[in-house]
């Protein structure tokens, strides 16, 4: 991270946070001038009924001639919203807006933010449901877990258009771009190397999926009771599934047990984690502590022992941002007219992170910066190319 974004992200008044927040941080314009009654005639009656009729006739006239094709709807019902939890609807509205300056701003895509009252399953995919003929793609935000596996799953099953939940599988994608960086600067190979997650919700389940699909094969997920194994009778459904595809080697107990050879950690559920476990760990590990904006192991701690360490915070080396996935995943789909976002198109997104920097790896620059210009084009270029190549 260079000097003047620490810089930046330091020392925020609260004066500044408002001001920068004060009546909202998105507008709607016209495209197009209303200068005069052809211009009127041309943009609503009676030109608009031809362009209705076209749509009536062929649908996919919406994606070019309607903000279909290019819009996303950004939508949370405020269970989990950052660090701040379960908030309500109108209170994460700011998060909703700030992730459509990001689509904007690193994408050139439009998107409308919508919270919605209620935190019912079957209500939630219902009403994402009816409002999906307005938007080419469903971005989910900040919806707690066990929840939004369901509400995802069933909107994917449902619809024809992207739906992605970004707090998995955006968090995953970018986990594994850092990892390829790292692993290649380290000599090391992922398949056999002794994973421990901390976290079984949103991120920790989509991270197992998306390791699992890279090649990874020993992976031990811990949740606050300890080690998730077959053999625990208090598994959710949910942490039932991972268990029976994580913990080869059937280990038992808890923190230490888990970190006892262990060659990366990734947190990814608060917490906090002491040395006395990390000193457990294989020589020179990779520690990824992404909990914001405390790192469930101290950064000074990461640093005694690991040989690469990142973290989720911005004022610290190698942030583990989902803004460098979720732009360009969503501008790669829309681009190839994509259904949905399959594991393939989310691979090819983390190699496209991970490339951005192949050529300036060190310890403290495994991913590209949060607000690096070139990342959103490869990854659109990336998942496009992903989605034509399987016809998703």
């Amino acid at each position: 991270m260079t000097a003047a974004l620490k810089r930046n992200t330091q020392n925020l008044t609260e004066e500044e946070i408002f001001d920068a927040h004060a009546g909202g941080k998105l507008s709607i314009a016209s495209t197009r001038p209303l200068r005069d009654m052809r211009d009127l005639s041309l943009s609503y009656t009676p030109g608009v009924a031809k362009v209705c009729e076209a749509i009536a006739v062929d649908p996919e006239v919406a994606r070019t001639h309607t903000g279909v094709g290019n819009t996303v709807a950004v939508i949370s019902d405020g269970s989990a919203v950052l660090g701040l939890g379960d908030i309500g609807p109108q209170a994460s509205l700011p998060v909703m807006e700030g992730k459509a300056q990001l689509f904007s701003a690193f994408a050139g895509l439009k998107s409308v933010p919508i919270v919605l009252d209620t935190q019912d399953v079957d209500e939630l995919v219902e009403t994402i449901a009816r409002l999906a003929p307005s938007f080419g793609a469903i971005n989910l935000e900040d919806i707690s877990a066990p929840r939004c596996f369901e509400i995802e799953r069933r909107l994917i099953e449902r619809l024809d258009i992207p739906v992605m939940h970004d707090d998995q599988h955006g968090t995953a994608v970018v986990i594994l771009a850092a990892l390829r960086n790292s692993l290649k600067l380290l000599g090391r190979e992922l398949a056999g190397l002794k994973i421990v997650i901390s976290g079984a919700g949103a991120a920790g389940v989509a991270t197992v999926d998306m390791l699992t699909n890279a090649g990874a094969t020993d992976i031990i997920v811990l949740d606050s009771r300890g080690v998730i194994q077959k053999d625990r009778t208090d598994l959710s459904p949910t942490k039932q599934a991972l268990a029976a595809k994580t913990n080869p080697r059937n280990v038992t107990g808890g923190v230490n047990e888990a970190f006892e050879n262990a060659e990366l950690f990734i947190g990814v559920s608060g917490g906090s984690i002491g040395e006395e476990a990390v000193k457990l760990m294989a020589p020179q590990p990779i520690i990824f502590t992404l909990a914001n904006p405390t790192p469930e192991i101290d950064p000074e701690i990461s640093r005694k022992y690991a040989a690469i360490v990142a973290t989720g915070r911005s004022d610290l080396p190698n942030q583990i941002n989902n803004v460098l996935a979720f732009p360009g995943i969503f501008a790669g789909a829309l681009a190839a007219k994509a259904t949905n976002i399959t594991p393939e198109m989310k691979l090819a997104a983390a190699d496209a992170i991970a490339s951005i920097v192949a050529d300036e790896l060190e310890p403290g620059c495994i991913v590209p910066e949060a607000i690096d210009g070139r990342v959103a084009p490869a990854v659109k270029a990336a998942v496009q190319a992903a989605a034509e190549a399987q016809g998703a």
